[in-house]
């Protein structure tokens, strides 16, 4: 895989990946190189590929050529590293000089139901399970995106607040290419008995890519990432995890250790993992964070 790379330059400095990274994850240099680099390679490929199909099609409608954004779905569970990945994807596809220098990257936390909702609806503790999200919003998001309508915009969520942010979004304006991350971004939708078109979330997306490892490693993940944020962030008075604050040591890995295997992990095997055949691209990383093997769809 990293062959493929052919030559590729290498365009992230060691500041940039140190501004990349997430709470946990130390993705190294020599990984952007042998890694992302190939896939940024590839992926150029195929948005050049699809500008040229959709002016073909516009030029056999007769009809005027608009901006139709390559989109990019990224799957995978709670703090595997989806974030971290397609925060390097997207610097590293923006820095291509031809067909795709303006990328925007929206993780799907945005499209969850607001905390009132969600106690009104009893699915406090099933934040992150399809039935959380406003899936209306978020396919039409996709759509108007898709269609390459001017200034639409997404909601933001806060980890800080766990809650929607009132009042902030964030706005893509017909990027080149848009990435799409999130937990459930490759669920399939309940077909109709009418057959009438449901369109899923999957629909608008012209490549996907699921981040991988196995159940006992990305547990290890949630507890240590948790544990740092006990530490850090949860002493906040403000924070809404405060409430952990006041737990010693062993409470809080309990703690962790509780959410994690009744809420994510169930999360994880009814939802999210079985979802990962239908990627294109599967990472699957190893204890250390880094990615040990690459399973790329060719046909």
């Amino acid at each position: 895989w990293a062959k493929l790379r052919d030559d590729t330059p290498m365009m992230l400095t060691e500041a940039d990946l140190e501004q990349l990274r997430g709470v946990i994850e130390r993705i190294s240099a020599p990984e952007v190189v042998d890694i992302y680099l190939p896939l940024s390679r590839l992926l150029n490929f195929y948005v050049r590929a699809a500008q040229a199909l959709h002016s073909a099609s516009s030029r056999f409608l007769h009809q005027t050529e608009a901006k139709v954004p390559f989109i990019i779905g990224m799957a995978g569970s709670v703090a595997v590293g989806k974030s971290t990945s397609a925060r390097v994807l997207r610097e590293l596809l923006a820095r291509w000089t031809k067909h795709h220098q303006k990328v925007d990257l929206v993780p799907t936390d945005g499209f969850l139901l607001p905390n009132e909702t969600l106690e009104a609806r009893g699915l406090m503790s099933r934040k992150g399970f399809p039935e959380s999200y406003d899936q209306q919003r978020l396919l039409q998001f996709l759509a108007d995106v898709k269609a390459g309508r001017p200034g639409i915009v997404a909601p933001v969520y806060s980890h800080f607040d766990y809650d929607i942010k009132p009042g902030q979004t964030i706005t893509v304006d017909r990027p080149d290419i848009l990435i799409v991350e999130g937990l459930n971004v490759l669920q399939p939708a309940k077909l109709p008995k009418d057959g009438e078109a449901i369109p899923f979330v999957s629909d608008f997306f012209d490549f996907s890519i699921y981040i991988d490892a196995n159940e006992d490693v990305i547990e290890d993940w949630y507890v240590t990432r948790f544990m740092t944020l006990w530490r850090t962030a949860f002493r906040d008075p403000g924070a809404y995890f405060h409430r952990y604050s006041h737990l010693n040591e062993t409470q809080a890995r309990d703690k962790a250790l509780h959410i994690w295997k009744t809420i994510n992990l169930i999360n994880l095997r009814k939802n999210i993992l079985p979802t990962r055949p239908r990627a294109d691209l599967i990472l699957k990383k190893g204890r250390d964070h880094s990615i040990e093997r690459v399973a790329l769809r060719k046909l």
